[in-house]
């Protein structure tokens, strides 16, 4: 299965109060269904983490035609792209019953060990992907630009945002961007998304915040100890 596909139907708990998808549920999506394919692959949990190796995104990036609505039926496509040396890129695409596409995606990902924290070397773990080329790949992850704005507040990772990585989600930092980002943006259509995951928070941690609003965009990152732990960028 070198391309994974699966239908699914958007569901109350999976929108906000627009009625539209989340950001941070479609992030989930799109993880979850790398997890699955990966799976499929032959790199399961037996392969990585049951021997203490955590999957992990760097940077990801998705452009937006439209987000899907609640109880809309949509069709998600994921592929894996040629490894590059430590890093394992994936792209995605999202279209609505009549076969348009609302979203495409791309991301890197990597092999972090449990106990010491840091990115390995797959080729020493056996862990191998063969990478597909399907001519409907967007471009690779950059990072996004940094907030201007000095700190503008302050939040302490719950036990609920930790995942079985033993940090907080990637997927919580849209959760963050849209609690602080203007009302008049929650309803303008986003056109894209740029994030970069440079270190991990755990429970307890208080990240302090930056954000800026521009005309078509909201910027949000965070640091911990002196040290950036992410940032993203949103454009409307």
């Amino acid at each position: 299965m070198s391309i994974y596909s699966i239908e699914y139907k958007i569901l109350s708990s999976d929108t906000d109060a627009n009625r539209t998808l989340r950001l941070s549920r479609l992030m989930t999506m799109l993880q979850e269904a790398s997890i699955a394919h990966t799976t499929a692959l032959g790199m399961g949990r037996e392969m990585t983490l049951d021997r203490g190796l955590l999957w992990i995104v760097t940077l990801q990036q998705a452009k937006i035609t439209r987000l899907p609505v609640y109880d809309e039926t949509i069709r998600l496509r994921s592929w894996p792209g040629k490894m590059m040396h430590l890093l394992f890129p994936r792209y995605y695409r999202i279209e609505d019953k009549k076969g348009n596409v609302l979203v495409e995606a791309s991301a890197l990902w990597a092999l972090m060990d449990e106990k010491t924290r840091r990115v390995v070397f797959p080729e020493l773990w056996g862990v191998k992907i063969r990478g597909v080329h399907t001519g409907k790949e967007i471009p690779l992850p950059a990072a996004p630009k940094m907030p201007a704005a000095a700190e503008t507040g302050a939040f302490t990772v719950p036990f609920s945002f930790v995942d079985l990585n033993g940090h907080m989600n990637n997927t919580r930092y849209f959760d963050l961007a849209a609690d602080r980002m203007p009302q008049e943006l929650r309803t303008r259509p986003i056109s894209g998304v740029q994030a970069e995951y440079a270190k991990e928070a755990k429970e307890g941690d208080t990240i302090l915040l930056r954000h800026e609003t521009t005309d078509n965009a909201f910027l949000l990152s965070g640091e911990h100890d002196g040290a950036r732990l992410f940032r993203l960028s949103l454009t409307f």
